[in-house]
């Protein structure tokens, strides 16, 4: 099984919810954007984010693989029911991306740096009711 393999296997499982099964795709510690956590904290932040956003799919859209590093485009397009990613989301359709590159160890993911595009987050945002009114989590006091 070729690294890419793994990964879409690893998407699989989060895509069917199988979040119990993420020993067999993540080192039981692990950093987060630099950041040490356990894979316990690594799933209840994922967790988090399906419980406000239940329509949640990772679709991959762009995949480049190594012996040991994975860089991907993920694609959300996803109606959150309550505020999602620090923003008051609830019922607006968004549609933004993720690029995340995951360093792997015997083929389980040792560390993941993520970038999500709050950028456009915000702009679709601003663009709903929620125009005049929307501060978000980095707006300036």
């Amino acid at each position: 099984m070729t690294l890419e393999d793994t990964y879409r296997a690893y998407l699989r499982a989060l895509n069917d919810r199988r979040l119990d099964d993420l020993a067999e795709f993540v080192h039981d510690r692990l950093t987060y954007n630099d950041k040490p956590i356990t894979r316990a904290e690594y799933a209840a932040l994922i967790a988090h984010d399906l419980a406000a956003a239940p329509d949640l799919f990772y679709d991959a859209r762009i995949i480049v693989a190594t012996d040991t590093r994975i860089a991907c485009r993920i694609l959300f397009v996803t109606t959150p029911q309550s505020d999602f990613l620090g923003y008051p989301a609830a019922g607006v359709r968004l549609t933004f991306a993720e690029h995340v590159f995951y360093d792997f160890v015997d083929h389980r993911i040792a560390a993941v740096t993520s970038l999500i595009d709050r950028h456009a987050i915000q702009s679709q945002l601003r663009s709903t009711s929620f125009r005049g009114s929307f501060a978000g989590p980095d707006a300036a006091p």
